[in-house]
């Protein structure tokens, strides 16, 4: 087992379909996975690769390509090194296969996509129970097709003492207030 992270990415390549390979900086490497391989593959940096923590997980929404991207953060404790692991996911077949089995906490981070973008990962335990939208029952607000602003509009009612600022505005009058000769 090398703790070369291009090394073990080109011995992995023999097994798997990696693509868009980039070294981030030195302790990072970012890789892309077809979902069909994603779990086993992820099975792999784990137990063959001592990428032994599972760092978090999150998800990028590209609207306008039609898919979510999954990314799993790994980590390599001897090497000191991160392998971030992108997966893309159709935005209307949002399901993913679970991976609370290699990691009981992925079952939260798995709770909180499925709340927040609305993707499925089946066996995951707790999956359907409230995660922190106690009674949510609108589109799931991180996608980005949710429209915050009317959502707040709509029941949320304006009350005296709330303004609206351009944040550029206030912010160079708070930060970066223009001075004279007179100051």
């Amino acid at each position: 087992m090398s703790n070369d992270p291009k090394s073990i990415i080109e011995e992995l390549s023999d097994h798997y379909q990696i693509s868009e390979i980039k070294e981030q900086k030195a302790d990072l490497l970012l890789l892309k996975i077809p979902k069909e391989d994603a779990v086993q593959f992820i099975r792999e940096l784990r137990d063959g690769q001592n990428y032994t923590h599972l760092a978090f997980m999150t998800v990028i929404d590209y609207i306008e390509s039609g898919i979510f991207t999954l990314t799993y953060m790994l980590h390599n404790y001897a090497a000191h090194h991160n392998i971030a692991v992108h997966v893309d996911i159709d935005r209307e077949q949002t399901e993913m296969e679970s991976i609370h089995e290699l990691w009981v906490h992925a079952a939260t981070y798995q709770r909180e996509l499925r709340e927040m973008y609305g993707i499925r990962f089946p066996g995951s335990p707790r999956l359907d129970d409230d995660f922190c939208l106690e009674g949510w029952d609108e589109i799931p607000p991180m996608r980005r097709e949710f429209d915050t602003v009317s959502y707040s509009r709509e029941r949320f009612f304006d009350r005296e003492g709330r303004i609206t600022t351009d944040p550029r505005e206030h912010m160079k009058q708070i930060m970066y207030p223009i001075h004279t000769d007179n100051d």
